[in-house]
């Protein structure tokens, strides 16, 4: 692995000073003399570094800090205190070396011109990072192809579908080629398919170009199929970073062990082996899940199979998005 990544970050923080009016008339007088502010901590300390070529799920909850991050990394916001590089710029320097490099891509927020064609944002964005014709061209056709929207390019973005939408806010993003790129929840509103269309495009432009890419998205299905490694954020600190495989060992306290059997099991006859989650009598169909402590799955299974009429047995993690759910839960009770 490079000794030099590409994006450092060290002791961040990133505070706002919010005005907080009292309610009512009198407060609205009273606010002209004395104005009272208090102190957001929007990212507090927080310290990181990311190597060329990886792909890094950026996790966390709605306002703990993912946006607010990515901002700073990309120069939008300047810090309160911190030290961080990308591509060995300082971001809020705003040098056009470094934004020739990077790109920042958010679900909720457009480039494109709403009542033009996003073809007129492609030549736009040609002439903002001086694209030579020839690789402009290379470029938007490739990856109007890979995307599947040449048809598209030359239509009226409001008559676009959410998803050709986001599919041409991706191409004007790319079309300079950055190294570095930035996306804040970018299949955020898309159906099923097409958030798997864009994880496939995503992979594919990661191992095509070798594109370090920081990804915040509440679908735990993008940062599934698409990073080995997640950095986890709440209340604007760092509560975990590493694998994804990590997350499950450190925090997944259960496992699930589900049954199928050859006759009707009593729930009495179950309890006892672990916490029921779901208990199926219908017709001929008698089927179980249990969770378990980890360390004793094994054992459990082996007991059920031995005292009960087992036909059929699995044993697996907890979805990860589940595990995601509980550590936050409790990060918020150890703040209570």
């Amino acid at each position: 692995m490079s000794k030099n990544p590409i994006i450092s970050v060290r002791n961040l923080s990133k505070h706002y000073q919010i005005y907080q009016k009292p309610p009512g008339l009198m407060g609205s007088l009273k606010s002209l003399w004395h104005r009272e502010y208090k102190t957001v901590k929007a990212v507090e300390n927080i310290s990181f570094t990311i190597q060329p070529g990886e792909v890094v799920g950026f996790i966390g909850q709605n306002g703990a800090g993912k946006t607010t991050t990515l901002k700073v990394l990309s120069g939008l916001l300047y810090p309160t205190a911190g030290e961080v590089s990308v591509l060995g710029f300082n971001p809020w320097d705003r040098k056009n070396e470094f934004q020739k490099q990077f790109a920042l891509v958010m679900g909720q927020k457009n480039q494109l011109w709403w009542d033009l064609p996003a073809m007129e944002t492609f030549l736009l964005n040609q002439a903002i990072y001086e694209i030579p014709d020839k690789q402009f061209k290379k470029t938007l056709d490739h990856l109007t192809e890979l995307l599947s929207v040449k048809e598209f390019v030359n239509v009226q973005v409001r008559k676009l579908s959410l998803g050709q939408r986001m599919k041409c806010e991706l191409i004007a993003a790319l079309l300079h080629n950055p190294k570095v790129l930035f996306l804040d929840e970018p299949t955020i509103g898309l159906d099923v398919v097409m958030q798997k269309t864009l994880r496939e495009f995503i992979k594919d432009y990661n191992k095509e170009f070798g594109a370090t890419i920081i990804l915040t998205s509440h679908y735990m299905g993008d940062v599934k199929e698409l990073c080995q490694r997640a950095i986890v954020i709440d209340r604007g600190q760092i509560v975990f970073d590493g694998g994804l495989q990590q997350i499950i060992d450190k925090f997944a306290q259960n496992k699930i062990l589900s049954f199928s059997f050859s006759r009707q099991v009593k729930k009495s006859e179950l309890s006892k082996f672990g916490r029921i989650k779901e208990l199926n009598q219908d017709g001929s169909a008698f089927t179980a899940t249990l969770l378990v402590p980890r360390d004793q799955a094994g054992k459990v299974a082996g007991a059920i199979l031995s005292q009960l009429p087992v036909q059929d047995l699995n044993i697996e993690e907890p979805p990860i998005e589940a595990i995601i759910r509980d550590l936050f839960n409790q990060q918020n009770k150890s703040h209570e």
